[in-house]
């Protein structure tokens, strides 16, 4: 009688191990997005200027696991020294406006988390929409709502190169740069250190990206990078603009 019920243990131990294994097996990351390579352009294509109504809906999916985590609505709402865009999302309600101050350059910026606002403003995408240009840039932002204290912020720009590139908005040619933030300071007190980084993809059509995909890690105490703390790993994709 013992043996058969250590026998039907066992049985339900393996099966519960195997319905584990292929719900894990079920779970995907969110592929790297891939698109046609393009040369070059011989006059690098103008970004579209900003005008009151513009808007670009994008659809927000954990990169680990395909979940998505959100739809956000960014819509221009004002244009003049400043440009005011926006945002809400249809889980997380309103959220924080994005400022530029010129246009392509970024005083307010909430695609992080928690949202900066920057002593100085910060190119949104690369200087020159060229293949192999770069830039690196130095500054100190403020967590929005808390002006008493502000901390250091380096960007590193590099432009990669032009593609024709497909999201569910349509197909697009974007130039495809690489911004870099190592080593900034948190306001987390706890962070020994952080980076960020992002691949993102420009469509000077629509006068902003049509992906955006990033990620941060962070030290505490008694922590080696092969071991980092994950932030958000998210990528944006375009669903619809005007």
């Amino acid at each position: 009688m013992a043996a058969c019920f250590l026998q039907l243990r066992l049985r339900l131990l393996l099966l519960m191990l195997t319905v584990a294994m292929l719900s894990v097996s079920c779970i995907s990351s969110q592929p790297y997005p891939s698109g046609q390579a393009l040369p070059q352009p011989t006059v690098a294509p103008a970004v579209r200027p900003p005008k009151v109504g513009q808007e670009w809906v994008y659809e927000i999916r954990n990169v680990f696991n395909q979940e998505l985590v959100d739809v956000v609505t960014e819509r221009v709402m004002s244009v003049g020294q400043q440009v005011r865009i926006q945002r809400s999302g249809v889980k997380a309600g309103p959220l924080p406006d994005e400022i530029q101050g010129p246009w392509g350059f970024v005083i307010q910026d909430p695609h992080w988390s928690p949202p900066q606002k920057f002593q100085n403003a910060l190119p949104l995408w690369p200087e020159q929409l060229k293949v192999g240009w770069s830039g690196f840039y130095r500054t100190r932002y403020e967590v929005l709502g808390y002006p008493d204290s502000s901390y250091y912020w380096g960007l590193n720009i590099s432009a990669i190169e032009w593609e024709r590139i497909k999201v569910p908005a349509g197909e697009f040619t974007a130039l495809k740069y690489h911004n870099e933030a190592p080593y900034f300071q948190s306001p987390d007190i706890f962070r020994l250190a952080s980076m960020r980084e992002e691949d993102v993809w420009l469509a000077p059509e629509i006068g902003r990206w049509v992906i955006r995909r990033g990620f941060g890690r962070y030290l505490l105490a008694g922590t080696l990078w092969q071991n980092a703390y994950w932030e958000d790993y998210l990528e944006w994709r375009l669903v619809s603009w005007k």
